[in-house]
């Protein structure tokens, strides 16, 4: 269990707290004073430290009769866990990182986020907005003069960012592979509806804000996570291209024959579910944005916008990243705004006007898979909770969500 963001105090167990005023006192006159004046002080934060051992006991007690039965059903090889109460990180891992190897998980092994990865990106394009570098009610021609005219170029930097642009696929077409092709494909596609008024999920729609986020910051898109983003959140461990000196720590996902694979390139496959990490670096991304009052100037700016709601689904409201539930949620909703419908099919959309800042009550969460590896991440800035799931292997989406709501709960209790 590890302090992140901000510090806490830390836990005491020796003694007994329940010496009387007395006793105490004959049994500290016995010590030189500046001794006896140090136990006191110790023995004060007695009752904290007995209150954070039965927390972290309970909190263990939540994880591991979620995970562990999870992992044992799908047959995942191994899994970082971290949860996050009142600032106090706590990390929990399970089984190995690689099966040939036997390798352990750690709080420092390296996932593919997969989707998650959105969530940087939309951060990224609202923090080059904070910057003034771009904004997002341009629209994609402005900064990309080969899409000016073209129907994808009727659509808002929002739109893009919120899948609302009018019906781009989840995925771009097999014979999609380089930067040429993929100005191609946006300047001949066809709009299904007008922006603004259905969600389709889409890695090309966010990829696009990405890759334009990129063009108007004048760098790489990569290296602007890398060199720009993840520096301003403090993050030490999160990669789009993993250097080789943290090679030892990615993990090997597995596919469902049980075979290692790792994520393949693609085009915007660093915008759209490309970044790796660990639960270390995103409990500390979570408490980010459950306070993001604790950074400074543009980043924080940039972690509000995507808190910001901008079209109502029904099942769940679309931010930039981050989808938003009402906080307490039912399980069932939160599995119906996570559910396959809500990846594979368009849905209508209610833009929300003026955009809706989020009540205290609102839990956030972003789903993420590749081939081998499947994560899920969701936090309650009211409650000062949150939770992080990395695992590698792909499994369903629903258990993900069923096992973390039943941890937020215990983190919770008032919420049950």
């Amino acid at each position: 269990m590890t302090a992140l963001f901000p510090p806490a105090l830390p836990s005491l167990y020796f003694g007994s707290p329940h010496l009387s005023n007395e006793e105490l006192e004959k049994s500290l006159n016995i010590w030189p004073r500046p001794v006896a004046c140090l136990a006191i002080a110790l023995v004060c934060l007695l009752p904290f430290g007995s209150r954070a051992a039965s927390d972290a006991a309970r909190i263990e007690r939540a994880v591991d009769s979620a995970i562990r039965p999870l992992m044992a059903k799908y047959d995942v090889p191994g899994m970082a866990v971290a949860v996050t109460v009142d600032g106090r990180a706590h990390f929990f891992n399970y089984g190995v990182a690689s099966r040939e190897q036997a390798t352990p998980v750690s709080a420092h092994t390296l996932f593919e986020l997969g989707s998650i990865s959105k969530t940087f990106t939309a951060t990224l394009a609202c923090y080059a907005q904070a910057l003034g570098k771009l904004s997002l009610d341009e629209h994609p021609g402005a900064y990309l003069p080969a899409l000016k005219g073209s129907a994808v170029d009727k659509a808002s930097l929002l739109d893009l960012g919120a899948y609302a642009a009018g019906g781009l696929p989840l995925q771009f077409p097999d014979e999609v592979t380089d930067d040429k092709r993929m100005l191609a494909f946006f300047r001949h596609w066809q709009a299904e509806a007008e922006p603004g008024t259905r969600r389709r999920y889409s890695n090309p729609s966010i990829g696009l804000l990405g890759h334009v986020t990129a063009l108007a910051l004048q760098t790489d898109f990569g290296d602007a996570l890398e060199h720009r983003l993840f520096p301003a959140l403090g993050l030490k461990q999160s990669h789009v291209r993993v250097p080789d000196k943290a090679m030892a720590n990615y993990a090997w996902g597995y596919d469902r024959a049980n075979q290692p694979v790792r994520v393949s390139p693609g085009v915007f496959d660093a915008e759209a579910y490309g970044v790796k990490s660990t639960a270390a670096d995103m409990i500390r991304f979570v408490q980010a944005n459950i306070e993001p009052r604790r950074l400074d100037g543009p980043v924080r700016r940039a972690v509000e916008g995507t808190h910001t709601g901008y079209f109502d689904t029904g099942a769940m409201v679309q931010g930039l990243g981050w989808e938003q539930f009402p906080y307490p949620v039912s399980l069932e909703r939160l599995l119906a705004g996570n559910a396959e419908h809500m990846i594979r099919s368009a849905n209508p959309a209610r833009k929300l006007n003026p955009p809706s800042a989020p009540p205290p009550g609102t839990l956030f969460d972003k789903t993420g898979s590749t081939r081998g590896f499947g994560a899920y991440v969701a936090f309650v800035p009211g409650k000062k909770i949150g939770i992080v799931m990395l695992a590698n292997k792909n499994y369903p989406i629903p258990a993900r969500v069923k096992a973390a709501h039943a941890i937020l709960q215990q983190l919770s209790p008032s919420t049950n």
